[in-house]
């Protein structure tokens, strides 16, 4: 039976499969969700052992517990180590879905839920290729797999968890589902990711809300004084205008900006999708490179004083805000995330206190397009949607993809099936059925080719 005849056989199975996982709402943010961690990580487990792993278990972190399984073909034959998590975004603000969040919906050829995509439905597509290798004798290395419940957040006790295990996780490569394409026609494999600093910034003023008439004018608001400073981070140019904060920023050489410059784009029509009247950022770079070579500072959330029905004239007592950096290969997280505390502290005006608590973080990644596995993983793509993947840099962070490069001293082939309309993060998340199918040929066509 060839892969599209096994796929359209047991459809519904799948969707059975992947709807039991996407009903459980695994918020790794939200410390309420708790139990929902766990209850998602036992279910991975049995699907797991369905599927036809020799072990599976649920093994615990320092934060939410990672799956663990592990299927044993030849023990003198590659061994691949399989990456997912298991947690999901907020779905907030809950009135924007069209459906509820943890029901999966099949609806206009795409399957309608939080976390079809990121990361439940790309993790899904990886097991359901492994079932399919296994079952039809096409699998000749040996997989793992290692499912956590914290990538949203961090992936904090991650890293521990590698350490402590390194002979547990030993493998030769690394094959993540959990990052996008260019287009639905046009494949393309992540060769880079950018890495990510967070913080949160509190700006205290007096020690109570004040009444705005009696007090205004003579005692400075929290919230203006907050505004003005992260205003200030970026100048008109799109500039970052902490002192050396592109130090160590790596220039990426002519033939790469090349090679992003010939990836289909159309400028209007990525302003249009997203209904703005004109693109802003970085001056002297383009709209690829902005969002992919290049570091960037964004306010991700601001609050303050009073945001209820009706009106309530209050000079407020604190201000808020969470902040992000998106860092390019060889910022050091930790390094940028000590030089922005102390460049707020010191623009800090003295009418004001502030505290600044760093969230987290992590480095870059690059992926060599030379290795054995990315031209493996090259040929499932070529197979599977029937021309040759675009090797790209993207902007978004994995933190744990570069650790796994320092702790394990593995690289990772990023094989993600995700589109700009798939709105990930975003209310009415989705993801295409045929290109959850394609994926699926994809990675399937990644073991043949690597088996050999």
């Amino acid at each position: 039976m060839n892969v599209k005849e096994y796929i359209e056989k047991n459809r519904g199975r799948f969707q059975e499969e992947l709807f039991s996982l996407i009903r459980i709402p695994s918020i790794s943010s939200d410390p309420s969700h708790k139990n929902d961690m766990q209850e998602c990580a036992l279910r991975w487990k049995n699907l797991l052992l369905e599927t036809g792993v020799d072990m599976a278990e649920v093994m615990p972190t320092s934060a939410n517990p990672v799956v663990f399984a592990s299927k044993v073909i030849d023990p003198s034959a590659p061994t691949v180590l399989v990456y997912g998590h298991y947690d999901v975004m907020p779905v907030e603000p809950l009135e924007l879905w069209n459906t509820d969040p943890f029901e999966l919906v099949i609806q206009d050829g795409r399957l309608w839920a939080r976390g079809a995509d990121d990361d439940k439905g790309q993790s899904f597509l990886q097991v359901k290729a492994f079932e399919i290798a296994l079952r039809e004798k096409l699998l000749k290395c040996n997989v793992k797999f290692l499912f956590e419940g914290g990538e949203e957040i961090g992936s904090p006790g991650l890293e521990d968890f590698c350490l402590a295990h390194k002979d547990l996780l030993k493998s030769d490569i690394i094959l993540v589902s959990d990052t996008s394409m260019v287009g639905a026609d046009v494949p393309s494999i992540t060769t880079g990711l950018r890495g990510l600093a967070y913080w949160e910034i509190e700006v205290t003023g007096p020690n109570r809300d004040l009444h705005s008439g009696i007090f205004g004018g003579a005692v400075a608001n929290p919230i203006n004084v907050l505004c003005k400073m992260i205003a200030g981070i970026t100048d008109n140019d799109g500039h970052i205008t902490i002192p050396g904060f592109y130090d160590d920023v790596e220039e990426v050489s002519a033939r790469e900006r090349e090679m992003l410059a010939a990836v289909p784009y159309s400028e209007d029509k990525y302003r249009e999708s997203l209904d703005v009247k004109a693109l802003f950022g970085e001056k002297g770079y383009s709209t690829l490179e902005r969002t992919a070579i290049r570091p960037t500072f964004d306010v991700c959330g601001i609050w303050g004083g009073f945001t209820g029905e009706g009106s309530k004239t209050v000079l407020p007592s604190k201000a808020y805000a969470k902040v992000s950096c998106r860092l390019v290969p060889h910022q050091e997280h930790e390094k940028i995330s000590g030089m922005f505390i102390d460049y707020i502290n010191r623009i800090a005006p003295d009418y004001v206190r502030v505290k600044v608590t760093p969230m987290h973080g992590g480095e870059g990644y690059v992926c060599p397009i030379d290795l054995p596995a990315y031209k493996a993983a090259e040929k499932g793509y070529e197979d599977a949607f029937g021309k040759k993947p675009l090797a790209v840099r993207r902007g978004g962070s994995i933190p744990i993809i570069a650790a796994f490069e320092k702790v394990l001293g593995v690289k990772s082939i990023l094989m993600g099936f995700g589109l700009e309309s798939d709105a990930t993060h975003s209310p009415n998340e989705n993801m295409p059925i045929d290109i959850m199918d394609k994926g699926i040929e994809a990675i399937v066509g990644f073991y043949r080719e690597y088996g050999r």
